[in-house]
């Protein structure tokens, strides 16, 4: 789930007002974006699972996949073309006993043993719906009433930020269709709804508007462009600094057939199959009731906290 590049909210304040839940949330592990969760925190990412596990339809077949995926895949997927900054790649040390013992002992020696490092055949998953497109290819023609997933998995973009609602390693869960173009845009159209009622369970404040994905570049910015006019992808907003531009915490897309083509995916008729999902930043909209409800969950009202069993 990406946050808007076209009109994109203006940067967190200096001294951000989120910064204040920091010990309730999370424990520092030196790095910008990656922190220990606190047992009040995850208590509310269960609930939140929870919740929306609560809402799968009927036929929806629930896959959970690895921090991990295929380099290769990736490519597939054309990341590099709409991504590369984002990218986290897997590096091991290769070779002979001598020459990992000899990368190794350049640390004790002052040196950097990463020099040795070669890249391997994984890359961090950027988003957990990318894995399931070549499983449901591999099943030959969609049939007539097509496929519905429920995919999770924690995610990393390499975008460090000391900010709290951006997270290089974060959690996220999607919901995924596949099928024909009728049968996308009804999903995505009743996940709207079915979103806002969630929102509106967890008392949440939002605003949902059209968006796009920060593509690379300036070729990017063309891509966004594109994104736009056809309204393919749409945002859930919350505003968790006030007054301040809302943070992304739940998205809409529709993919038409991008990933029909790249994986062959096809329907009986021969066409490629359409896809969209709808996606939830479970460590965004954890920090969102947290901002919105106060570091001490036995202060929530209670409908938020009977919505996630708290």
């Amino acid at each position: 789930m990406n946050m808007n590049v076209m009109n994109a909210p203006a940067s967190p304040p200096v001294q951000d007002p989120l910064d204040k839940l920091f010990d309730t949330m999370f424990r520092p592990m030196n790095a910008q974006g990656v922190y220990a969760r606190t047992g009040a925190y995850e208590s509310v990412v269960e609930g939140l699972a929870a919740l929306i596990s609560s809402r799968r339809e009927d036929e929806t077949e629930i896959f959970r996949f690895p921090p991990v995926m295929s380099r290769a895949d990736l490519e597939r997927h054309g990341y590099l073309k709409s991504f590369p900054n984002l990218i986290g790649c897997v590096a091991c040390l290769e070779g002979s006993e001598a020459e990992i013992r000899a990368a190794a002992d350049r640390h004790g020696q002052g040196g950097d043993w990463t020099t040795s490092l070669e890249p391997a055949d994984l890359v961090l998953t950027p988003a957990s719906c990318y894995p399931v497109y070549p499983i449901a290819a591999e099943r030959g023609p969609v049939p007539e009433r097509g496929y519905r997933f429920d995919v999770a998995c924690d995610c990393f973009r390499r975008e460090p930020s000391a900010h709290l609602d951006r997270l290089q390693s974060f959690r996220m869960r999607e919901y995924v269709r596949v099928g024909t173009p009728e049968q996308v845009a009804a999903f995505r159209e009743s996940w709207i709804v079915r979103a806002k009622e969630i929102a509106d369970e967890l008392g949440l404040p939002y605003t949902v508007e059209q968006a796009s994905d920060p593509f690379f570049g300036r070729l990017g910015q063309i891509m966004a462009f594109s994104q736009l006019e056809q309204s393919l992808k749409f945002e859930l907003l919350i505003p968790l600094r006030g007054a301040a531009a809302g943070t992304a915490c739940m998205s809409f897309n529709y993919h038409r057939e991008h990933f029909g083509t790249t994986w062959g995916l096809h329907l009986a008729d021969g066409e490629p199959a359409h896809t969209g999902c709808v996606a939830f930043g479970m460590d965004r909209l954890a920090v969102a009731l947290f901002a919105t409800h106060g570091a001490t969950i036995a202060g929530w009202p209670p409908s938020v906290r009977a919505a996630l069993r708290l």
